[in-house]
Parts: C-alpha cells; structure tokens; sequence
C-alpha cells in the first residue's frame, strides 16, 4: 500500500462511522501526541540495550507495532485533512537537513546543527 492508499482507507473508516466530524488538525494533532506518548511509555525505562532488543518479546512487538500503527494512522489523517503531501514535506525537509548538517560537520556526531560550525 502506498502513503495515499492508506489515507484514502483511513478516510473511508471516519466516513463510515461519521468521525469526520472530531476530525479537526486540533484534534488529529492531539490524538498524535498522545500516541507518541504511549509509544513512548513503551520505553520510559527501558536502558538503551533494553530498548535495542524490544522486540525480542513477542508481546512487547505487538505493542510497539500497535502504538506506531496509531501513530502513523494519525499522522496521515493530519496530513490528509490539512491537504499536506508528507512524500514530498520529508523529501523537502531530507533537503533541507542536508544543508543545516554536512557530512564533512555531522558525521558521527548527535549535536544539534547551530552547534556543529564550520
């Protein structure tokens, strides 16, 4: 399935149960952050070993998978009712993040590009 085929789906699953309605960029925006947040919980504690084998636990992936499904499910709603192509926002913003973090400044390093000069 492509970005647009899931939309489409997610779409067609408001209109079904007449959600287009609570539908709204604030209410999408919210129900995201609030499954990031749950995604999040997921690994509140969790040393970063333990983050790295998550999903060696078979109920710990389905959580995790769940959690990203519903963040990735609200990020397309947004994107849909507020008309955002994310194909082409991530190939603007990759772009952008080329210039803001050369390779010969960033390699290798987790700093933040207003840190990196050069």
């Amino acid at each position: 399935m492509t970005l647009t085929s899931l939309q489409q789906a997610l779409a067609q699953f408001a209109v079904e149960r007449d959600w287009e309605q609570f539908h709204t960029p604030k209410n999408l925006a919210m129900a995201l952050a609030g499954e990031s947040g749950e995604l999040l919980e997921i690994f509140q504690w969790l040393t970063p070993q333990q983050s790295a084998q998550v999903m060696q636990s078979n109920a710990r992936a389905l959580q995790v998978r769940e959690e990203m499904a519903d963040v990735l499910a609200y990020l397309l709603r947004l994107a849909d009712v507020l008309d955002v192509d994310l194909e082409q926002a991530l190939t603007d913003k990759i772009e952008k993040n080329r210039g803001k973090y050369p390779v010969h400044l960033a390699r290798g390093k987790a700093d933040k590009y207003t840190q990196l000069g050069g």
